[in-house]
């Protein structure tokens, strides 16, 4: 692993890790920063399209470009993910930082047959518990947090998850519902958010789920289906209180 690697944090004040890791530059561009692509980076075009495992060998060897190269790749799925697992836009910069810190200072224990995806992701969910516990309070995710889009417009976690299951109305997009619906998620137990966030706004695979949760493939699938149905119930009793309410009104 290179001796050293430059980085700069959210705050804009150095912050030093364990062993040879320290605080000179900057990792992350500032955020009216144009983002980093093939045209407005001087990496090597060999960089930007090897596997996130090659990059990762590539820069335990030395290359210290392959690990801004990752850097780059996961900025903004993975701080949009720690957002929504965190509630918080500052508190998903800090936890991206962190990660990534841990993945420099576990580069040399990576193993190259792995996938690299699940293991940053197993690395930024224990970051985030970690926060939580921190701040001891219950973690809760917001549905009404904007989500960038590819089309560049705003939608909600709510688009996520209308379609998680049959008995959910197709209408929770409704403005009136989406209150509803927010209110629901923000019930469901901390491990049944996690594993929705993971499964429907990440969409990861239930193997890299279980890789990033490390529990058992049979465990991801129930508790999925748990999620799924708790977060089914829960919806049609609240459809059910509001329908009473509009009768009463």
């Amino acid at each position: 692993m290179p001796a050293a690697f430059t980085v700069a944090w959210r705050s804009g004040n150095s912050r030093s890790g364990s062993g040879t890791f320290r605080s000179t530059g900057r990792l992350l561009p500032r955020r009216d920063e144009t983002p980093v692509t093939e045209a407005s980076t001087n990496l090597p075009i060999s960089d930007l399209t090897r596997s996130d495992e090659e990059l990762l060998v590539a820069y335990r060897t030395g290359e210290t470009g392959a690990f801004t190269t990752l850097v780059d790749r996961y900025r903004n799925e993975l701080v949009h993910f720690l957002q929504r697992f965190l509630g918080s836009r500052a508190a998903a910069d800090d936890v991206f930082q962190d990660a990534f810190l841990q993945v420099h200072l576990s580069a040399d224990s990576f193993d190259a047959d792995r996938r690299f995806k699940p293991w940053l992701y197993t690395i930024a969910a224990n970051k985030a518990r970690d926060f939580h516990r921190k701040r001891r309070r219950r973690s809760a995710v917001s549905l009404s947090a904007p989500v960038g889009s590819s089309d560049g417009r705003e939608t909600s976690l709510v688009d996520l998850l209308s379609g998680s299951d049959e008995s959910v109305d197709a209408g929770l997009l409704d403005q009136e519902k989406q209150g509803m619906v927010k209110e629901v998620v923000d019930d469901l137990p901390p491990h049944y958010r996690e594993i929705l966030l993971l499964s429907y706004f990440q969409k990861l695979s239930y193997n890299q789920i279980a890789d990033s949760l490390q529990i058992p493939l049979g465990t991801v699938k129930s508790r999925l289906h748990a999620a799924v149905a708790h977060f089914a119930d829960s919806w049609r009793a609240a459809s059910e209180r509001e329908t009473r309410r509009k009768d009463r009104d």
